[in-house]
């Protein structure tokens, strides 16, 4: 049983990342810990509905989650749910859209889990045909990054996809230091299947996670060469990456 250090309330993670990060992998791990409740891309229908982008399942999303941003953050900010010493936060930097409020990020302790482009737009590509810049993150992450290390005065965790693969047990363990929590060998493995703190949208991206008991091997071999819209893509995208990388845990 891992033993948290709680000051005078919950713990509350908010884990920034892109889409195809190992984020649903990062969000078993700690919903396999018996102190922590997990959410799963609470502003994911509130995005939807600002923006009007198409995505699998819109409908159900839209009918699953708040619209309007504004409902979502009390929740996240408020008690923590079955009354769990922490408080775990998945959320996508894409559906953080310009006029949505950031200020509740300083009631938690805020992370930043990183991929390479290449990488995000390969496993990207393969959920959706059509791809932008803003669909994968990068630039937005790194702009709630900077807005993040101006309030601590230094720089916030970051944590690399790739170093979680290479060594789950040492990089989880770096990741529970670093957010002041105890670490525990529940994160890394898990039953698999779908969870009910899953996304309505869950078959239309969990396939893989879902028939997952742990963090998968890195991969063994180097990635195809992308199209070349798509290369482009990681090209604009590799600087904001390069950004938070020079910070991460190694």
């Amino acid at each position: 049983m891992a033993i948290s250090q709680r000051s005078d309330g919950p713990i509350r993670i908010a884990m920034w990342s892109g889409p195809r990060n190992i984020s649903t992998a990062m969000m078993r791990a700690f919903g396999a810990r018996n102190d922590t409740w997990v959410v799963d891309e609470p502003f994911y229908a509130a995005y939807l509905a600002a923006s009007g982008a198409d995505h699998p399942m819109r409908a159900e999303c839209l009918a699953a989650q708040p619209n309007d941003w504004r409902e979502v953050t009390p929740a996240l900010i408020g008690p923590t749910p079955h009354g769990r010493a922490i408080f775990y936060q998945k959320h996508m930097t894409h559906h953080m859209l310009p006029g949505f409020g950031l200020n509740w990020m300083s009631q938690c302790r805020n992370a930043f889990l990183i991929r390479e482009p290449e990488a995000v737009l390969a496993s990207y590509s393969r959920k959706r045909g059509e791809v932008e810049l803003a669909d994968i993150g990068f630039v937005q992450q790194s702009a709630i990054f900077e807005r993040e290390a101006d309030r601590l005065g230094r720089a916030p965790v970051v944590i690399d996809a790739k170093d979680v693969l290479a060594d789950p047990a040492a990089m989880l363990s770096k990741l529970c230091a670093a957010l002041l929590i105890g670490w525990t060998e529940e994160m890394l493995s898990w039953p698999a299947g779908r969870r009910e703190t899953d996304g309505v949208w869950a078959p239309a991206w969990y396939e893989a996670v879902e028939q997952s008991t742990g963090f998968g091997p890195p991969p063994t071999k180097t990635a195809a060469k992308l199209p070349g819209h798509l290369q482009r893509l990681a090209d604009l995208a590799r600087p904001h990456y390069q950004a938070l990388a020079k910070w991460k845990l190694s």
